[in-house]
């Protein structure tokens, strides 16, 4: 019979609601106790967009160690006896999973015991155990003691048999962790015999009902990589063709089969002989639906596994991703022939499904146990300390008027759901233009930690071939997060040593590759877009100097790209035979990257522990959840702080770090300027300057201060205390270990994306990197053209010291031109500073220790004599981070320019420029573009003596301030 798809009331019904017209149920992959008390179950359930609810110990691991929902019980167990981590686990899992229940009971009786179940998973550790399975099933089923619970059971052989004597005894069975078309037929044949035994020992075998979970995009994972090795050791275009036809098309070829052999067997005598008793067929459910592939669209899993009798579960991302733009249609039967063609080819290339199921099988037990430990250890934590240490904790302190504004805003975002809707990617929350698309990352931990087989494999070779460094090549997002794990991590043992190239400035350059062996080196070329400019002239001259030390044919093999699908890195990357390629998610900018490949992948080379490190940061992820109310969900806490203090005027936030976890600062400058910094709009991130006493401050400071628990500084502890004491807006974050980075990373993206909806802008485009990008080009083009770099001619030249102004600004300096002094200029410049602004030495100059320490002391003199804030970036490092607010955000910088003459320049193979030309036109179009925002700018162009130069400047500021 055929539906119709209008409501009763001639409302066109949703995409979700259509499922249910073809048949199809939609349950829940994830529980946790705020999910249950905030009424947010009631309401999917009450809506009718979800029929029932799965978890697992992954699921449980999160929701218990990564939020605050059980601490009050907790503490109540504790006092009325001390238990073991399991037994407390249990305590909370099985009040949760009865919640649950209770409130799905209404669909399970509606339904008439097809849907409104919920499931329990017994332990992992027993997969290989029938007897223990089958004990376990039945301890936590009478515990639960609720006729809509599914005991979770794993499709092992020792499974299978546990399987049918569950369902001979009642149990209402979720079989787990099934692959292969062979392994259902074992399942189906296991509760089919279990009701035959229910039905001659006299039951009802309508009480009983089972789902054969059926695991979906990990076989695509898995076979599209070993289609891709064949692809990368093939030439052949007919056969690369034929093997590329093949990709992303196994497992809906596999689940589609099996929905065949699913119709048919209940189609059988043996099947009609149950039904007449009034039993249940044993649906398939799709599990692993959620895409981790990004050339395949989001919700394929959802709209390809459509047919009725079928269930399929979803995380949340995925749901509301299907509510967003899912087009359903009853496509399970469609293309059943294709479908087998697919198999067979595969069979063809020597890929045995069989074999892949077997190891995914293993492999899914081997992540269940290992999320199973994890959570177990998480629950022991708990009990001894309530909170427990593996949440960053943050305090803060206000005066009175911003905090009373905080709550507000808190109380606000509570009330109208607007954590749920940034995690349901709502454009509206922002600008509604395209901010939707760029939410990716709140889901990136759980693909990397799906997905962490590849990357271990590589991490494997490269210790096998004895490289000693690696050496990455990128610029903002794509260098700052390895920059941070390689500055607090440093170097492993037994790992090669991580070096980050992000400057064009030849004596950085040369100052890299003296630290390296070339031959024992691998290059990690990293842009998202592919098209940087920098990562590949870097990419040229790295690859010119290891193609002349291990030939044109081997060269390639010490390469690796970390690329998005489809860029033109990712094509020379195929025809220069690079060693691996590491695909990024379009969907994720390059300042959210850090936790996906562009900074997992570097991490992982040079020997940090990335499961665990993922692990870890997963407890932030769920604290920061849909599901928890604002005023207690981390990141939305820090991100109200940000916002509402910045429309306030304390836009200058002040970032105070742990010498240890130092780099982070840097890291934060670009999620904060390049996300914030737009339409006049703007948070002016401040990286390392000193602390100071609370008079050198203006008011429009918000310290934010983030201590390693582990190693803290006394003094920066001291400065603190003194400016909160004096009234000053003050954020304390206290990170446990260098390992819990993770967690800042995440809760700062969480919280830019708040700050970026209380601002009112698009916290995920940058508008004015590109205007700098597009001056820098137009002036190379320029160069190759005529052989020079054109400039404007200077105000005057003082000890080989030339000084420029832009063409908006000479006014400005008609008294310091009487003088005609380097002190006159700097005093007229610095004089324009006021209440409220900021001041910013842009240094297109070697980063080196000794440069930096001579401009740190330009600013905190600056600060002191002017109580502004100071910023310092090098470029062209800088154009990529806080270059976006010095153009797009408040005009409030006052900008001094320091370029030099390169001492030595350096020769980029293949062009007819050299990095020394770059560098001085990114710096000349850098300054272009100021000018045309009208900024308040001057440029200092120092000799090839910048050493002496920067003394001498050193002692003009100084001057020029008094």
């Amino acid at each position: 019979m055929t539906r119709s798809l209008v409501q009763s009331d001639n409302q066109p019904i949703t995409s979700l609601q259509s499922l249910h017209y073809y048949g199809q149920s939609i349950w829940l992959d994830y529980i946790r106790r705020s999910l249950i008390n905030s009424g947010e179950l009631q309401e999917l359930v009450d809506s009718g967009k979800v029929q029932g609810v799965t978890s697992n110990p992954a699921i449980f691991q999160t929701a218990i160690a990564g939020s605050t929902d059980y601490d009050q019980v907790l503490n109540v167990l504790e006092k009325v006896q001390d238990r073991d981590a399991l037994s407390i686990y249990e305590e909370l899992a099985i009040a949760d999973i009865q919640a649950a229940a209770d409130i799905l009971l209404p669909t399970y009786i509606r339904t008439q015991k097809q849907d409104g179940y919920v499931s329990l998973e017994v332990s992992p550790y027993l997969a290989d155990k029938t007897a223990e399975t089958i004990a376990e099933a039945h301890r936590l089923w009478q515990a639960v003691a609720r006729p809509n619970l599914m005991i979770k059971v794993p499709a092992t052989p020792e499974g299978i048999a546990a399987i049918e004597a569950l369902i001979g005894n009642g149990i209402n069975v979720n079989v787990t962790l099934l692959f292969s078309q062979s392994a259902y037929e074992k399942v189906a044949d296991a509760y089919l015999a279990g009701l035959e035994r229910f039905a001659a020992q006299g039951g009802n075998v309508s009480q009983v009902a089972s789902v054969a979970s059926f695991f979906i995009s990990r076989i695509d994972t898995a076979i599209d990589g070993l289609l891709n090795a064949q692809l990368s050791a093939n030439s052949d275009s007919h056969t690369c063709n034929f093997l590329r036809g093949l990709l992303g098309k196994s497992a809906i070829a596999n689940a589609k089969l099996t929905y065949r052999k699913y119709q048919q067997l209940y189609t059988s005598l043996r099947w009609q002989k149950l039904a007449e008793k009034g039993a249940h067929p044993q649906r398939l459910l799709w599990a692993s639906t959620g895409s981790k592939n990004p050339h395949y669209r989001d919700v394929v899993y959802v709209e390809e596994l459509i047919g009725a009798d079928t269930v399929n579960t979803v995380p949340p991302v995925t749901l509301a991703a299907f509510l967003d733009h899912g087009q359903p249609r009853l496509s399970l039967p469609e293309q059943i022939e294709a479908a087998e063609a697919v198999l067979l080819k595969l069979e063809q290339v020597g890929i045995s499904l069989s074999q892949i199921a077997d190891h995914l099988l293993q492999q899914g037990i081997k992540l269940f146990q290992d999320a199973f430990d994890a959570l177990l250890s998480a629950v022991a934590r708990k009990r001894e300390t309530i909170l427990g240490d593996q949440i960053d904790r943050m305090t803060y302190r206000l005066p009175p008027a911003l905090d009373e504004a905080v709550q507000m805003h808190l109380f606000e975002w509570r009330q109208s759901g607007k954590i749920r809707r940034l995690w349901a990617q709502d454009a509206s929350l922002w600008t509604d233009t395209d901010e939707n698309y760029w939410l990716g990352w709140l889901g990136i931990t759980d693909d990397q930690l799906a997905h962490l087989d590849p990357l271990k494999q590589v991490v494997q070779a490269v210790r096998s071939r004895d490289f000693t460094h690696v050496v990455l090549l990128g610029m903002g997002g794509s260098s700052l997060g390895p920059e941070v794990m390689k500055q607090t991590f440093g170097k492993t043992p037994n790992f090669p040593e991580l070096h980050i190239l992000d400057s064009t400035d030849p004596a950085q350059i040369r100052a890299i590759e003296s630290r390296i062996n070339l031959p024992r080196t691998l290059f990690i070329v990293s842009s998202k877009s592919g098209s940087t400019l920098e990562p590949h002239i870097f990419k040229q001259y790295f690859f010119d100097r290891v193609q002349q030390i291990v030939g044109v044919e081997a060269a390639g093999q010490q390469f690796i790209a970390i690329t998005d699908p489809s860029s033109q890195l990712q094509q020379i990357a195929i025809n220069d035979r690079f060693y691996q390629t590491f695909l990024g998610l379009p969907c994720i900018g390059g300042r959210y990257s850090v936790l996906s490949n562009f900074g997992m992948v570097p991490a992982a080379l040079m020997g940090v522990d990335i499961a665990r490190f993922l692990r870890l940061t997963e407890e932030m992820v769920h604290s920061c959840a849909p599901s928890v109310p604002a005023e207690d969900n981390p990141g939305v806490v820090l991100g109200t702080i940000l916002g509402v203090l910045a429309n306030q005027g304390y836009d200058k936030v002040t970032l105070t770090t742990s010498p240890s976890i130092g780099s982070l600062g840097a890291w934060l400058e670009q999620l904060l300027a390049e996300s914030t910094g737009k339409i006049g709009k703007g948070i002016i991130p401040i990286d390392q300057e000193a602390l100071s006493t609370p008079e050198k401050y203006g008011r429009d400071r918000l310290f934010i201060y983030i201590r390693l628990e582990s190693a803290p500084n006394l003094a920066q502890d001291a400065a603190i205390a003194l400016l909160e004491q004096s009234g000053f807006p003050v954020v304390r974050i206290a990170v446990a270990t260098p390992e819990h980075l993770g967690q800042e990373f995440f809760r700062w993206e969480i919280a830019t994306a708040v700050a970026g909806a209380i601002l009112e802008i698009n916290p995920f485009d940058q508008p004015d990197v590109e205007a700098s990008k597009i001056a820098t080009k137009q002036l190379m083009l320029d160069y190759e053209k005529t052989r020079i770099l054109s400039t404007a001619e200077p105000l005057t030249t003082q000890l080989e010291i030339q000084i420029y102004s832009a063409p908006h600004d000479k006014d400005a300096f008609a008294k310091a031109a009487i003088e005609n002094s380097l002190t006159s200029y700097l005093r007229s410049h610095l004089n324009r500073l006021k209440p409220g602004d900021y001041f910013a030495l842009l240094a297109y100059i070697e980063m080196n220790p000794v440069y930096y320490e001579c401009l740190q002391a330009i600013r905190h003199a600056i600060r002191d004599a002017k109580q502004v804030a100071t910023c310092l970036g090098f470029g062209p490092r800088f154009l990529h981070s806080t270059g976006q607010v010095y153009k797009g955000g408040p005009n409030t910088g006052v900008f001094l320019q320091i370029t030099n003459e390169p001492e030595n320049d350096l020769d980029i193979p293949g062009q007819n420029y050299s990095f020394g030309v770059v560098k001085a036109a990114q710096a000349q179009g850098d300054f272009q573009v100021l000018a045309e925002r009208n900024r308040r700018l001057l440029r200092l162009h120092l000799s090839q003596n910048t050493q002496a130069d920067l003394e001498l400047l050193q002692t003009a500021v100084r001057i020029a301030l008094i």
